[in-house]
């Protein structure tokens, strides 16, 4: 039997600035003795950076297994920031976090730690593993959180999974990703 199933994930990259560039005061208070990052690689005087470059969308081409099809892919997110204490990266779904292709759905799993997919489910996850998987919410949650700064980037691979029955509608299914950085205060 023979099926065509295309499932993609649609990344949608939304950088918060929050509590990172505020507005530079025109007077400069010292931090107390013993905060701060000593030797940090930052530019000196200017108002912190973050920014994140997005792998583009994952496609996840689904085979047979079993009874069943699934299917498994990846991106990789790249976070640049001077903000010397680091950042935290989160995911979500602003809407739905079901797969949709008209009136036929994927959820998401119900997984709130790496798991073995259900059927007609599908996940995330930051391990790289090929079997286990997180579900998507409608909350941010956090995906990485990095202490100090990355003026270079720092690199996140995100593996998206999907576990299908036979029976499922064949079509293409999408769902829409947000991930949020936003760098962290002291």
């Amino acid at each position: 039997m023979t099926r065509s199933f295309v499932t993609r994930i649609r990344t949608v990259v939304m950088t918060a600035l929050v509590l990172c560039t505020a507005v530079i005061p025109s007077v400069s208070y010292a931090s107390p003795f013993g905060q701060g990052v000593f030797g940090a690689d930052v530019p000196f005087g200017s108002g912190t950076s973050l920014t994140v470059a997005l792998g583009g969308n994952v496609l996840l081409n689904l085979t047979p297994s079993g009874g069943n099809f699934e299917g498994t892919g990846s991106h990789v997110l790249t976070v640049t920031t001077t903000d010397v204490v680091g950042y935290r990266l989160y995911i979500y779904s602003p809407t739905t976090t079901d797969m949709v292709n008209g009136s036929e759905v994927i959820a998401a799993s119900g997984n709130t730690s790496a798991a073995a997919l259900a059927t007609n489910t599908w996940g995330y996850n930051t391990t790289g593993s090929t079997a286990n998987f997180i579900g998507l919410t409608t909350v941010p949650v956090v995906l990485k959180d990095a202490n100090g700064p990355y003026k270079n980037g720092d690199n996140t691979t995100v593996t998206y999974g999907v576990k299908v029955a036979a029976t499922k509608g064949a079509g293409a299914y999408a769902s829409a990703v947000v991930y949020t950085a936003v760098c962290k205060s002291q």
